[in-house]
């Protein structure tokens, strides 16, 4: 295949993302043990809370109490996702080296997640960079390849709110596939046309797997010249604010396909299995292949499907 990378960039987001999904309250021990075990396994970047309103998301509440617990690993970056100001400003004031501000390419899914218009989210954003703070700030997209409310947002729309976010000052955005919606031609078209667009910016693809696609869509998203993906230990996540969104792409399973494609990722496959494993029996559930039928070659080698 033509323009593949011989690296990738993989920020793991389960301990946010797929926690936050979670109807039974997970105990912050268990959150703990699962980031420390995630410090381990390679990741460079590891998006573990929220400060959010945990009346909104009840499993971000201990956002605060995690960021004074976890073992932070040199090297790994422990970036908290914010939805407006006060949500900087807190993270700011726990050492927080980097956030992801979101808002959503539809109004219609922002005033549900937000509950302001995705302009209005922009001003947030403005508000945020002018408190000079050390914090480094991403953004995050929500809702690129589909909503749930509006459908497919014309690429007009998309490209006018990537313009007003890169005019800020912001050198990351994160290109995210909430609803799981998307397929590979949609995304080899949006991801090669901004980054034909915008070659100075760093570019993420968050893709969740509702409808099995997310595998596929990063092999386009690789083609149009994406090399940066989120995932989701044991396949876990979703979105309170988009209906029938599920889990993000694996972790394990991206890893394991790619490695097997020659891509390199930094990540140890029998570890991030290990808490793969972990994860799946503190929530009682997983979405990973990689669980249901083991490492990829294992009948070859005699093997059996992995037990969560």
């Amino acid at each position: 295949m033509k323009n593949l990378p011989k690296q990738v960039f993989i920020q793991e987001v389960g301990p946010r993302d797929g926690f936050q999904m979670e109807k039974q309250i997970i105990p912050t021990e268990d959150k703990i043990t699962v980031i420390d075990m995630l410090s381990e396994c390679g990741f460079k970047e590891i998006q573990f809370t929220a400060f959010v309103n945990p009346k909104a998301v009840p499993n971000m509440a201990d956002a605060t109490e995690l960021c004074a617990k976890i073992k932070r690993k040199p090297g790994v970056n422990y970036v908290a996702l914010i939805p407006n100001k006060r949500g900087y400003e807190r993270a700011n004031e726990v050492g927080i080296k980097k956030v992801e501000l979101t808002l959503s390419a539809t109004d219609s899914h922002n005033i549900s997640n937000l509950n302001c218009t995705s302009l209005q989210s922009i001003t947030q954003l403005e508000e945020c960079l002018a408190l000079g703070l050390d914090t480094e700030i991403s953004v995050g997209l929500a809702v690129v390849f589909g909503c749930p409310f509006e459908g497919r947002p014309p690429f007009e729309r998309i490209k006018m709110l990537v313009d007003k976010t890169i005019g800020l000052g912001i050198k990351e955005l994160t290109l995210a596939d909430t609803s799981g919606v998307g397929d590979p031609v949609q995304v080899y078209d949006i991801c090669s046309r901004l980054k034909d667009a915008y070659p100075q910016i760093h570019f993420n693809l968050h893709l969740h797997n509702t409808h099995g696609t997310s595998i596929a869509n990063i092999v386009a998203a690789m083609q149009a010249g994406i090399f940066r993906f989120d995932s989701s230990v044991s396949g876990l996540g979703g979105c309170p604010f988009a209906p029938g969104a599920s889990g993000n792409v694996a972790t394990e399973d991206l890893v394991q396909i790619l490695s097997f494609m020659g891509i390199e990722t930094g990540i140890d496959i029998d570890k991030i299995i290990s808490v793969a494993q972990h994860t799946a029996k503190i929530v009682g559930h997983s979405d990973s292949a990689t669980l249901r039928a083991g490492k990829m070659g294992s009948l070859a080698e005699g093997g059996s499907a992995i037990q969560p």
